[in-house]
């Protein structure tokens, strides 16, 4: 399996990190080894000294794909869970200033942290989804999906044109604004809909 990430989906994250926008989604992958082990915090990598959090709504591919239309995309996921994609800021700055692919930053080993899944008929209209994210009991990321820059089925129509889907893929489908920097001991809980999808200790 392959995580496939979509970058700048939320303007709002575009502005607070002073990115452009960008005429077509940005993608970016992880490797399997950077799915975190669920049952275990999230350690801070010694790499790093400003991990930043960033709550995504994930979709779980269940059938084999390549060049998939969007009127036809949402034959190909049936769950939706929420997740986070979590960013070695300090390290990402300092790659993008040379120039250099973002990996170290974004795929190290545990960076992808996959919450809970619910089956799509259960959340209702998937374009107006709620998501939110708590640390320590303090809301810092709420959105919905109705402001995503390229929707769900947008996004499998287009990765599809580049890399063929396969069963149990998972896409991490873009963080709006309020990413910060995580610390030890900090509890994030995330919700979807209402629904609590995942929640996790910082060591």
């Amino acid at each position: 399996m392959k995580i496939i990430c979509i970058g700048r989906n939320y303007a709002d994250h575009i502005d607070e990190l002073d990115s452009f926008r960008s005429d077509e989604p940005l993608i970016f992958i992880k490797p399997d080894t950077a799915i975190a082990q669920s049952n275990l915090p999230f350690f801070i990598p010694e790499f790093s000294n400003e991990v930043h959090h960033e709550v995504e709504v994930l979709v779980l591919i269940n059938r084999i794909g390549k060049h998939i239309h969007s009127k036809f995309a949402h034959k190909y996921y049936d769950q939706i869970g929420l997740g986070i994609d979590f960013t070695a800021r300090d390290v990402q700055q300092q790659l993008k200033s040379k120039g250099l692919p973002w990996e170290k930053a974004k795929a190290f080993d545990g960076s992808a942290f996959v919450g809970k899944w619910f089956d799509k008929s259960t959340l209702g209209d998937l374009g107006k989804l709620s998501f939110s994210l708590q640390k320590n009991g303090e809301v810092v990321q709420k959105s919905d999906t109705s402001l995503m820059l390229w929707s769900v089925d947008e996004i499998i129509a287009y990765v599809s044109k580049y890399f063929t889907l396969k069963i149990g893929d998972i896409i991490f489908t873009g963080t709006p604004a309020g990413v910060s920097q995580v610390m030890k001991n900090d509890r994030l809980e995330g919700h979807l809909n209402g629904k609590k999808a995942l929640n996790l200790i910082i060591k």
